[in-house]
């Protein structure tokens, strides 16, 4: 289940880096390095904090595989899913609720504390798109006002507080990454967003 949901995710964030690579109006080659640290950035952070060393990707080429051919695909239908541009959060989110609950599995792995591990999946979820916005000269979206990784914050509480009712692993897994992607969903849909200091200092 892990394994699954950890491809997922990685294609999820493979395409999210390829759209916006392609919105840069980038080479070839710099849509691939795009893409594959959008997908294996974050969890290259955590493996290198657990001391899972060499990293995953290192040493299973299916993630190498996985982003080449999610690339490949997404460049030569890149006109089917260019009216996607304006919905790239919609990958960004699938990404994100589906990393985050990797992160937490193998913070679990490791027998680290819950808060731990909830840092340790908000970390996977969120440290590819960092690198990425980062190396397309945007603002990460982590670091504005958006509901974000708080979304991961919560998924991962939720997955905690799931585990203590009766329920069986599987449907923790689907509810808690529902519910990452849920309030990512709607907190784009109803534009929720964090307090800015910023802002709150100039009324002030």
């Amino acid at each position: 289940m892990i394994y699954i949901i950890d491809i997922l995710g990685t294609i999820s964030f493979a395409i999210s880096g390829v759209l916006v690579a392609l919105s840069k109006r980038m080479d070839p080659f710099g849509v691939l390095i795009i893409a594959s640290v959008t997908a294996i950035g974050g969890g290259t952070l955590r493996d290198v904090l657990v001391g899972n060393t060499p990293v995953t990707w290192m040493h299973n080429m299916t993630y190498v595989y996985v982003i080449l051919a999610t690339t490949i695909f997404s460049v030569v239908l890149r006109h089917k899913i260019d009216y996607l541009r304006t919905s790239l959060f919609l990958f960004d989110t699938i990404g994100i609720g589906l990393y985050t609950l990797v992160g937490i599995q193998v913070g679990m792995s490791h027998g680290l504390h819950p808060i731990i591990c909830i840092a340790l999946g908000t970390m996977t979820a969120c440290f590819g798109g960092v690198i990425r916005d980062i190396l397309c000269n945007e603002i990460p979206v982590i670091f504005r006002d958006e509901i974000y990784a708080t979304a991961c914050i919560l998924g991962g509480i939720s997955y905690f507080v799931l585990r203590k009712l009766p329920i069986e692993d599987d449907y923790v897994f689907m509810f808690s990454g529902l519910v990452v992607i849920l309030i990512r969903l709607l907190a784009v849909r109803f534009k929720i967003k964090l307090p800015n200091l910023y802002k709150s200092e100039i009324v002030n």
